[in-house]
């Protein structure tokens, strides 16, 4: 196997541990997020700590529709530390394009 090939199956293998974690972290945030907005919960730094998690992974789209949702629902609760995470999510995510984030646009299944 040359040394291109080897990088190729390298690479090939790294992207498939990325896409398993992305995967796993949506099953996990998911019924937290689900959670948080069905009980209204209140829990600044409960929410936070989501909002803090999820961004990690708002590459992947399943996640970037939790993040969108808890951010819709925090927007109620606290618009200046949300417009925070919505910025935040631009400069790691998004820095050439200011209206791919859309806090109102609603999350699809």
């Amino acid at each position: 196997m040359s040394e291109y090939s080897e990088l190729l199956e390298s690479i090939k293998g790294l992207a498939q541990g990325l896409g398993a974690i992305n995967q796993q972290a949506v099953r996990e945030y998911a019924p937290i997020v689900d959670h948080i907005v069905r009980t209204r919960s209140q829990d600044v730094r409960h929410i936070e700590h989501t909002l803090d998690g999820l961004l990690d992974f708002c590459g992947h789209e399943p996640a970037l529709r939790h993040f969108r949702k808890l951010c819709r629902y925090y927007w109620e609760l606290n618009p200046v530390s949300t417009a925070g995470y919505i910025n935040a999510y631009r400069d790691l995510f998004d820095a050439d394009n200011e209206a791919a984030f859309d806090p109102d646009k609603e999350a699809r299944p």
